[in-house]
């Protein structure tokens, strides 16, 4: 109910009658909404503790090329696997858009599930292209950009249904198919990113 209408637009009410239990069971599990809304993250949150390991089994490698790419995996295919599996579904949606707008409800799941997640995955990226681009001098003000910016592109890949229309059919939305297509347009999205953010000095010529 949440995935579908919204944190505000939905009633306890409506929840115990979906759930088909009487309404004080609800209050005497679970207290009051935003504590109910809070549960469920910290029921699927088996889903941020397996990035979170893919992450350390990424940090535990040594710097490499592919070391960026493995970092976007473990950042992605878990959500994906998600998506794709009927009991996940709703989670994943909710993830999207019941997180968007951010009230207060929201800014708790937030604060509590998932920036730890983001500080890690934040940090891995900081330290992965620093080694890439040690001339360049990355901050992690642009490891975080790349962070939103990768974000924002796993989550409308989840959300979005449109892409079959615009493709005149020939997409599948939410397809898992394309997975490996969605990381390689992160990790090089994020180097774009990089070049942009500190373009090379270019060395001036003796005449």
């Amino acid at each position: 109910l949440f995935a579908q209408y919204g944190f505000h637009a939905v009633s306890i009410r409506q929840i115990a009658q979906e759930a088909q239990v009487p309404l004080a069971l609800v209050a005497y599990y679970f207290g009051q909404k935003q504590d109910l809304f809070h549960a469920i993250f910290a029921h699927w949150s088996g889903t941020i503790d397996e990035r979170m390991q893919g992450l350390q089994a990424v940090q535990a490698q040594a710097h490499s090329r592919m070391k960026l790419q493995r970092i976007v995996e473990a950042f992605v295919e878990p959500v994906i696997r998600l998506r794709a599996s009927p009991e996940g579904e709703a989670y994943a949606l909710l993830m999207t858009k019941g997180l968007t707008p951010q009230g207060d409800e929201a800014d708790r799941v937030v604060r509590d599930f998932f920036d730890p997640m983001a500080e890690a995955f934040i940090t891995a990226i900081h330290e992965t292209l620093r080694h890439e681009n040690p001339q360049a001098s990355v901050t992690r003000g642009t490891a975080a950009w790349c962070y939103q910016f990768s974000l924002g592109t796993l989550v409308h890949h989840l959300a979005d249904a449109r892409v079959a229309r615009l493709s005149h059919g020939q997409c599948v939305p939410y397809d898992s198919q394309v997975q490996p297509h969605l990381i390689q347009f992160i990790v090089h999205g994020i180097r774009g990113a990089v070049h942009s953010f500190h373009p090379p000095v270019k060395k001036r010529r003796l005449s």
